[in-house]
C-alpha cells in the first residue's frame, strides 16, 4: 500500500484550517452511540477479519494449488501415457508373437500333413466305371473330330424306366448329343432310321433318297465306320442291312448299291490323348492301328500322332517295369518313377493304361512300388478294375 506523502505537522495545519463543526447532541447520547458502535464493531470485526484472512490465504494459495494440481495432472497424464505406450508396445509385441506362433503352428501342421500323406488334388476321372452304373444303361457314340480324321468315343449313362429295346433307346438318346459343345463335329442324329430285323440278328438301316452319306469318299467312310463302331460297342450283333426309302440297298459313292455289311469288332488298340479346343482334359481315344501285344501298345502310347491330332498318353507313368499278365490281371511296377505325381494329367494317363488293358481283354490292373499311394480316386495299394466305357458325358 502506498505510503502517505503528508507529514504530521502538515495534517494538523490542514485540520486547523477546516471550519469548526458543532455537535448539539447530548454528550450521553453521543457516548451511548459510540459505545454501541464499538460493541457492534467488535462483534463484526473478528469474523470479518477471519474471512478477510481466509480470502487472502485463498488468493495466495490457489495459484500454488493450481500449479500443483497441473503438475500432478501432467505427471499423472504423462505416467498414464507412458503406461499406455508401454501397454500398446507390449500388446503389439504380444500380438506379433502370437501371430508368428500361429503361423508357425500352421506351417508345422501343413508340413506334418505333407509328411503324413500327400494332399489330394481335385483331378477327375473321365471314364465310366462299374460303381457308377446303378440300374442305368451305357451307350457309346463314335463322333468325328472337327477335321473328320478320327472318331472319338463318347459314352453316357441312360436311366430310362420305360420298356425299350436297346436300339430304340440308343436312337432316342442320340438326338440329345451335344457334339459341338464337346469340341467335336455335329454328326448326330443320323439321317436314317434303324430297327432290328425279325430274327434280331442284324440292324436294318434305312436312309432317304437324298441322304448325304454318299457325297464323297470321306462321308462314306465316316458313315460306315460310325455305324459299325456304334453297333459293335452297344450290342453283339454282327451284321448291318441297308435300304433306301424301304427298298433294299444304299448307294455310296461310285460303287454298286450295298445291301449289307459285316461287323467285325476291333480291339487291341493303344489309347491316346485327344485335346478338344480350350480344354486341359483330354478325350481318351483309340489309335487307328492295332497291336499284337500290350508292350507294343505301351510303346505306341509314348509317341504323338500330330497328323491325327493325337498326343502321347503314357509319359507321366514312365518307366513301366515288371509287366506281366495273370488271370486277366495286368501287373506292373512304377518303381523307377520317383517323380510320379497325383495330378490330372497323371490320372488321365492311368485311365489310358486301364483302357488299353481292356483293349487286350484284361479286367484288372495291379501296381507295385508306386511313389504315391493314390492317383486321383485310384488306390494303388489295391487292384483296380478297368473302365466300362471311355469319356463320360452327361446329357438330358
Amino acid at each position: 500500500m502506498k505510503r502517505s506523502e503528508w507529514s504530521d505537522n502538515e495534517l494538523e495545519e490542514l485540520l486547523r484550517q477546516m471550519p469548526k463543526v458543532k455537535d448539539h447532541r447530548d454528550p450521553r447520547d453521543i457516548y451511548q452511540n459510540i459505545s454501541l458502535k464499538k460493541r457492534k464493531t467488535k462483534s463484526w470485526l473478528l469474523p470479518g477479519m477471519a474471512a478477510a484472512a481466509a480470502f487472502l490465504l485463498f488468493i495466495i494459495l490457489v495459484p500454488k494449488l493450481m500449479d500443483g494440481t497441473n503438475i500432478s495432472y501432467d505427471q499423472t497424464h504423462e505416467e498414464k501415457s507412458s503406461a499406455n505406450k508401454e501397454m500398446s508396445t507390449t500388446e503389439r509385441d504380444s500380438t506379433i508373437a502370437l501371430k508368428k506362433e500361429d503361423a508357425s503352428s500352421k506351417e508345422q501342421a501343413y508340413s506334418g500333413a505333407d509328411q503324413a500323406e500327400p494332399l489330394k488334388t481335385e483331378s477327375v476321372r473321365t471314364a465310366i466305371y462299374e460303381d457308377e452304373l446303378g440300374n442305368g444303361t451305357v451307350f457309346t457314340y463314335w463322333i468325328p473330330d472337327p477335321q473328320a480324321q478320327i472318331l472319338i468315343p463318347i459314352s453316357t449313362i441312360v436311366n430310362d424306366t420305360q420298356e425299350h429295346t436297346w436300339l430304340s433307346l440308343y436312337t432316342k438318346t442320340m438326338a440329345n448329343l451335344n457334339e459341338e459343345e464337346w469340341g467335336l463335329s455335329d454328326f448326330y442324329p443320323l439321317n436314317a432310321t434303324m430297327k432290328l430285323d425279325k430274327n434280331n440278328s442284324s440292324v436294318i438301316v434305312n436312309v432317304p433318297a437324298n441322304h448325304q452319306y454318299g457325297q464323297g469318299s470321306a462321308n462314306e467312310t465316316i458313315f460306315m465306320n460310325v455305324l459299325k463302331k456304334d453297333i459293335s460297342s452297344n450290342s453283339n450283333l454282327k451284321k448291318i442291312k441297308f435300304s433306301t426309302n424301304g427298298k433294299p440297298g444304299i448307294q455310296l459313292g461310285n460303287y454298286e448299291p450295298l445291301e449289307e455289311t459285316d461287323i467285325v469288332p476291333e480291339n487291341k488298340h493303344a489309347i491316346l490323348f485327344y485335346y478338344p479346343e480350350s480344354s486341359n482334359i483330354p478325350f481318351l481315344t483309340p489309335s487307328v492301328d492295332t497291336f499284337s501285344d500290350l508292350n507294343t501298345a505301351f510303346e505306341a502310347m509314348k509317341i504323338d500322332k500330330p497328323e491325327l491330332g493325337l498326343k502321347s498318353s503314357l509319359l507321366p507313368l514312365q518307366p513301366l517295369t515288371d509287366i506281366y499278365v495273370t488271370d486277366k490281371t495286368l501287373f506292373l511296377s512304377f518303381k523307377g518313377n520317383s517323380n510320379l505325381k497325383d495330378d490330372q494329367k497323371t490320372l488321365s494317363s492311368f485311365e489310358a493304361l486301364l483302357l488299353t488293358a481292356k483293349e487286350f481283354g484284361l479286367e484288372k490292373v495291379v501296381v507295385k512300388d508306386s511313389a504315391v499311394p493314390y492317383i486321383g480316386p485310384f488306390d494303388l495299394s489295391k487292384e483296380n478294375k478297368v473302365p466300362v466305357a471311355p469319356n463320360l458325358r452327361k446329357i438330358q
